[in-house]
């Protein structure tokens, strides 16, 4: 039988000593809804990771999963190299949306809303996590789009977004709506894009080394009004047009007519509206055919106040010399009959070419493999 081992924390911000307790996951995947290309398979990889978000990979396998609504982050082992997390690790608990997770030089940083901290030489210290330490905690307090993605760019520096504080409105202060970026100790933070509403994830083109990132589109201008975006930044103080004009096109309602949107710069591609564009990653690997590498995987997690629902889904951007050039259904199946009983969030590569992709509604972890 294979077993989780979890914390038990007896404060707000709990950190203890752990117990193995058997698996007893109550959720059971429904994985004969999942319709994929030909060729492409998807499993289990983790059950009852309670919330599961953002995920990050430590340099021996270690897992790292955050949540939104629990306020833990959590750490899975493949003990046995069967692509079935065999342990559970309950890291820390009662952070403030603790939905970003990062790893470099051994240490994993994680984002609440207002700050960064960091375990260092965490995954020698699953079962006693350290207490962490404090990066940067000046970032905003307000939890509407407060929480964040988090990720180690190509020049070394911490990439920490900071979402618009409403559905539509202007802020005096330049860190809002943006993407920010800072050294791995928390210093020299500076921002890095302008004009981004809420960015819940991004990733760095494997040949070219520019930004991409999701963006989801505002609330309230009618079911197919405005899609979300794919954007691209390869240089820093661009600005891609919020609270101003949306999807590169459409002039905001409110505040449209005090910038035009030729000023801004345009998605690289439109996405489905609302359908809450979140996790992307660029397939490096070799175990899919050729025609995916360097293409863009985008986890929508899908629209809450659409009349017909739509995203839950996973779909890929096509490019060609570095530019987007279709966007196209991968994986869908987690909405059946208008009702979703699944949804994905974050996309990771593993060093066997798969991808894991992270449920916060069927506390999961997928994996998705291909065989010729």
């Amino acid at each position: 039988m294979k077993t989780l081992t979890f914390l038990i924390g007896g404060s707000l911000l709990g950190l203890c000593c752990s117990i193995s307790t058997p698996y007893t996951g109550n959720n059971e995947p429904q994985l004969d809804k999942i319709e994929l290309p030909a060729g492409f398979e998807i499993s289990v990889y983790a059950k009852e990771v309670d919330n599961a978000r953002s995920m990050a990979m430590g340099d021996k396998g270690t897992l790292f999963v955050a949540t939104r609504s629990k306020g833990k982050v959590y750490a899975l082992v493949d003990e046995n190299n069967d692509h079935v997390a065999d342990k559970q690790y309950t890291l820390i608990e009662g952070l403030n949306m603790p939905n970003g997770v990062a790893f470099k030089d051994g240490a994993l940083y994680v984002a609440e809303v207002n700050r960064i901290i960091r375990f260092d030489n965490i995954e020698s210290k699953l079962a006693t996590p350290p207490q962490p330490v404090v990066v940067n905690d000046k970032f905003p307090t307000e939890s509407h789009h407060g929480w964040k993605y988090i990720a180690f760019g190509p020049d070394d520096k911490l990439y920490v977004p900071v979402g618009a504080p409403c559905n539509i409105c202007e802020h005096e202060e330049e860190i809002y709506s943006s993407i920010t970026r800072m050294n791995a100790d928390g210093f020299g933070l500076e921002v890095f894009a302008h004009g981004v509403r809420n960015s819940v994830g991004f990733d760095w083109h494997p040949e070219t080394g520019d930004l991409w990132f999701t963006d989801n589109g505002r609330d309230w201008l009618g079911d197919n009004s405005p899609p979300d975006e794919l954007n691209r930044c390869p240089n820093k103080g661009m600005h891609f047009g919020y609270p101003y004009c949306h999807a590169g096109k459409t002039p905001d309602p409110k505040f449209g007519s005090d910038r035009p949107c030729s000023e801004f710069t345009a998605p690289e591609q439109n996405l489905g509206p609302h359908v809450a564009a979140l996790g992307m990653k660029f397939y490096t690997g070799k175990m899919f055919p050729k025609a995916y590498k360097n293409q863009a995987f985008i986890a929508e997690h899908g629209s809450w106040n659409r009349k017909d629902p739509l995203g839950y889904r996973i779909t890929l951007v096509t490019l060609e010399e570095g530019k987007a050039t279709g966007y196209k259904v991968f994986a869908k199946g987690w909405l059946a009959d208008g009702k979703a009983w699944g949804r994905p969030v974050d996309i990771l590569q593993l060093k066997d070419g798969s991808l894991l992709v992270s449920d916060d509604t069927a506390d999961m972890i997928y994996r998705i493999t291909y065989k010729k």
